[in-house]
């Protein structure tokens, strides 16, 4: 069998119309939909991280939410972002996404919700280890990093279990065309001690910085799914490490007059990865 293999079809117009629309929303290409659609049909692994946007767009401002969650979980079952206009963490686990507000506490969002910005992939791990000791968060990443067959891909990662500490934040919301440097200023930090929950997090490649939060971007939440935010430390106790490898990255560019507008030109480096840890 060649390994590309050329179709062309006829589509009713309803459905034609459907497949523009759906370009129109995410950025992708036909090819790109329709090659999505039948690895889901045929059941095929999925190792594509999709995102919306770029980290420099929210740095610059671009903030207006212009992907819908009913659209997002059409690319993915966990994830992590923030929704319009900054106003807080999203962690998407298992195809429920949650919103962490800025006073820590997490909610369940309708699929109407608007995110400016979003990173998610359909997690299967490819990857798991236990581990049973305590560790702070630079040895529990290093425990990562011995998992990973690349730094030159994405990683998807989830980390579950019970943590001694958990440090994290959530930004409030903002106004329109505020970056989020200005926004994380004065966020709200929250702390957890003995509480078992779940990081969602990717790693992104080095050669990425600007697209995305180059190394690890973390979120948490707790196992009763009413807390979290983006993690800014941790303690484990007892926890098993999955990670999922996605080779495969596609991203889509927002229609909004921010982004249209942006000057993404800027190198934000230094300041993400303040804020960002």
């Amino acid at each position: 069998m060649p390994k590309h293999l050329t179709l062309r079809i006829h589509l009713p117009p309803a459905l034609a119309g459907q497949l523009g629309a759906r370009r129109k929303q995410t950025g992708q290409t036909l090819s790109a939909i329709v090659i999505q659609a039948l690895e889901r049909l045929l059941g095929d692994e999925d190792q594509t991280v999709f995102q919306t946007s770029t980290v420099n767009a929210l740095m610059e401002g671009a903030s207006t939410g212009d992907m819908t969650m009913g659209e997002l979980k059409a690319h993915g079952d966990f994830g992590l972002g923030t929704f319009d206009g900054l106003d807080g963490e999203m962690i998407e686990l298992d195809g429920k996404v949650f919103q962490v507000r800025a006073d820590g506490h997490a909610h369940p969002v309708e699929d109407s919700a608007r995110t400016p910005f979003a990173t998610v992939s359909f997690f299967k791990a490819d990857e798991s280890a236990r581990l049973d000791r305590p560790c702070d968060q630079p040895a529990m990443l290093a425990a990562v990093a011995a998992m990973l067959p690349s730094q030159n891909i994405f990683h998807a990662l989830r980390i579950e279990g019970r943590f001694d500490y958990v440090k994290t934040r959530a930004v409030a919301r903002q106004e329109k065309s505020v970056g989020l440097e200005d926004a994380t200023r004065e966020e709200p930090i929250f702390e957890f001690h003995d509480v078992e929950g779940t990081i969602v997090g990717f790693f992104t490649p080095d050669y990425l910085r600007g697209v995305n939060v180059p190394g690890y971007h973390l979120h948490f939440i707790t196992a009763d799914r009413t807390a979290g935010g983006h993690m800014l430390d941790c303690r484990t106790k007892d926890v098993t490490i999955k990670i999922h490898h996605t080779p495969e990255f596609e991203l889509g560019t927002p229609g909004t007059e921010e982004f249209l507008k942006a000057d993404l030109s800027h190198d934000h480096t230094a300041a993400i990865a303040k804020i960002e840890r």
